[in-house]
């Protein structure tokens, strides 16, 4: 029975049929396409209201440092901590630790470098809690350049 080949079309189907169906009113949740995958949420109409019920707190939100560190990771993965540090300009220990025990990151294995230094990239997790799919809906770096210091030139 588990071993039946089921066609693209009817899965696509059915997960149109259950996405439409949430959709209405009458549910409070609906099916989102979240991390390489399918996920019900709640709709942001009713989010205020279910944070209350279940006394929950949102996410904590991840420090500056934890988000640069993350930032240099997602876009260098993988990546060796020294060289993390390097881009940064500081020691990245203690925002590694934490992305690491979030698990927004995990280790990739070694680098074949001099002393063989842990390399990391970004986890299935870091999908979920950005709400992408795959690490090409990341901004592109040249979405944050910024105009040049146009001091002492000459205009």
């Amino acid at each position: 029975m588990f071993e039946t080949e089921v066609p693209e079309n009817d899965i696509t189907d059915a997960l149109k049929n259950v996405s439409d169906k949430f959709a209405s009113d009458n549910y409070s949740f609906h099916l989102v396409k979240s991390g390489g995958g399918y996920q019900f949420l709640t709709k942001p109409a009713y989010q205020a209201s279910i944070s209350i019920l279940l006394k929950q707190q949102s996410k904590k939100r991840l420090s500056t440092s934890a988000l640069e560190t993350l930032s240099v990771i997602a876009y260098k993965q993988p990546v060796a901590k020294t060289d993390v540090e390097q881009i940064r300009g500081v020691n990245c220990d203690y925002s590694i630790q934490k992305l690491l025990d979030k698990g927004l990151i995990e280790i990739r294995g070694k680098a074949t470098t001099v002393g063989r230094p842990i390399i990391y990239g970004t986890s299935p997790q870091f999908m979920d809690y950005f709400g992408i799919n795959n690490l090409s809906e990341l901004p592109l770096l040249k979405d944050f350049a910024t105009e040049g210091n146009s001091i002492g030139e000459e205009g």
